[in-house]
């Protein structure tokens, strides 16, 4: 795995380390399970041992590392817990903006959101889970963009990188695709048809569905 720090950002070197490694823990190039050897880090960043201690430490505040006596650190698992907690927040989020969408979108967004359902639908034929899951938030987003609210898309923004490692371990199972196709159809007809509960509705069981896949996933590697 290459990890490559973005020293274009405006942040102290400790806080740029501790946003690369956040955010590849959340998008699975630091699997659960993996050590994170300070000095292995150290070496592929470029950087000294010390913004890789403050780093792994903030992010065991954040419950994605744990260390282990005698072991050290390393990825947290995904618990049925974290998954809960992060989806159950989406949920309310996404069921106000799919019904604010209904009452504010304009035709030029419906079209915006049909190309962002087939850009989704053209990725499925990859193999870049990556490139699927992008995909698949480019066709939220134009969602999130349709309420013209600027506080509501900050919320949920705020969610995508937790978001994002749930995302990816539902995406891995192909075997959903057509289904979330099927949502996704649903999802645009609902809001062209400025029908708001019904909308709300199928957005819920759209993420729902997310929860029970990802839940199994977690029980099958708990067996």
């Amino acid at each position: 795995m290459e990890l490559k720090v973005n020293m274009s950002e405006y942040l102290p070197l400790r806080d740029v380390v501790f946003n690369t490694l956040r955010q590849a823990i959340l998008r699975g190039e630091l699997k659960p399970g993996e050590r994170l050897m300070e000095i292995q880090l150290a070496n592929k960043l470029g950087v000294s041992r010390t913004p890789i201690r403050e780093a792994i430490r903030k992010l065991e505040l954040e419950g994605l590392v744990l260390m282990i006596p005698r072991k050290g650190a390393e990825v947290a698992d995904i618990s049925e817990k974290s998954l809960r907690d992060v989806l159950e927040v989406r949920k309310v989020l996404e069921e106000l903006a799919v019904k604010l969408t209904c009452d504010k979108i304009k035709s030029a967004q419906i079209g915006e959101l049909r190309h962002a359902a087939e850009g989704f639908r053209k990725t499925l034929k990859s193999s870049d889970i990556t490139q699927i899951a992008e995909a698949d938030v480019r066709f939220h987003d134009v969602i999130y963009e349709a309420t013209d609210n600027q506080k509501l898309i900050q919320l949920l923004n705020n969610l995508r990188e937790q978001m994002y490692r749930y995302r990816i371990e539902y995406l891995k199972r192909q075997e959903a695709y057509p289904q979330l196709l099927a949502e996704h159809e649903e999802i645009i007809r609902r809001i062209e048809n400025k029908e708001k509960e019904q909308a709300a509705e199928i957005v819920c069981k759209h993420i729902d569905n997310q929860v029970e896949a990802v839940m199994d996933v977690i029980r099958t590697k708990k067996g």
